[in-house]
């Protein structure tokens, strides 16, 4: 694969990655400590490429904060 091929998919995951984490914390604080505290979160992410009919799907558990 090309150099621009690794540089662009390394970019977009870091981008995916930074910012899926900072959606997960927004959502932990704003439900609270209280609605979160000792659960665990089915989690779900899906990837869909246009023109390459590509989906694929990660899923996986986040624990609550204590």
């Amino acid at each position: 694969m090309s150099e621009d091929f690794n540089m662009t998919m390394r970019k977009f995951l870091k981008q995916v990655g930074v910012t899926s984490q900072q959606a997960i914390e927004d959502a932990m604080r704003t439900a609270g400590s209280d609605a979160t505290a000792g659960k665990d979160f089915s989690a779900k992410m899906v990837l869909t490429i246009d023109g390459l009919e590509v989906e694929h799907i990660v899923t996986g558990t986040i624990k609550g904060r204590d």
